[in-house]
């Protein structure tokens, strides 16, 4: 506990919230008679405080951020993915509370038991020091993927999508992607594609195929908006 104390940052006045937030319902129901509680309940407050604390720092990290897209980018932060390669850094695997079975079946590396118990130890950090620390530990290890998500993963074509439908009566209008150009022999082929509302481009892009020159398209859109 010590050394996730260290990892984690934070040293709790109350070490039993720890203990909590690391103990699987697997284990809680194989030893109901001494009393101990699962993860569970814990879980359900962090992902609240998750979501609370990420959608701040987006707010007031990415100002020129339309709606759409922080709504995805958080999304895409918050997702058992990159919670349980979180949950990895931390090294909270090898501390986790399991039962028989859960230890057997591979429980210490399954995305869905880390990410959960990622959650549980926020909500105890929040309950034993307040959003304070939590905003620091997500604010120096969360955050840190947002740039490299907004490139690889972030899908821009659904977040201006998510935007327009924002603006409610030009959903009467279509959104479509066009190819404007394609040139470069078959193994270098280089495409260029605006968006379009209707009859108006919202913005163009390549790419070295139409999805992305499709996203590059979507991107610029959502920077013009």
């Amino acid at each position: 506990m010590n050394e996730l104390e260290k990892k984690l940052d934070y040293k709790f006045n109350d070490p039993a919230l720890l203990k909590a937030a690391l103990t699987h319902s697997s284990y809680a129901n194989e030893n109901r008679k001494s009393g101990m509680v699962s993860n569970e309940r814990l879980e359900f407050l962090g992902d609240s405080v998750l979501g609370m604390t990420v959608s701040a720092l987006i707010y007031k990290s990415k100002q020129d951020m339309p709606e759409g897209q922080m709504t995805r980018l958080r999304a895409e932060l918050v997702c058992e993915k990159s919670l349980a390669a979180l949950a990895v850094t931390f090294g909270l695997g090898e501390c986790l509370i399991l039962g028989r079975g859960e230890e057997k079946g591979g429980g210490r590396t399954r995305p869905s038991i880390l990410a959960d118990a990622f959650e549980a130890v926020l909500a105890a950090i929040y309950l034993d020091g307040g959003f304070e620390p939590v905003a620091r530990l997500i604010a120096e290890h969360l955050t840190s993927q947002a740039e490299r998500m907004q490139i690889e993963n972030f899908d821009y074509k659904t977040a201006l999508q998510e935007v327009i439908q924002e603006k409610g009566g030009q959903m009467e209008q279509t959104l479509s992607y066009h190819t404007i150009d394609e040139s470069g022999p078959d193994h270098m082929k280089s495409f260029a594609v605006e968006v379009r509302l209707g009859d108006e481009v919202l913005g163009s892009g390549a790419g070295k195929s139409k999805k992305e020159a499709e996203q590059m398209a979507a991107k610029s859109a959502l920077e013009n908006r």
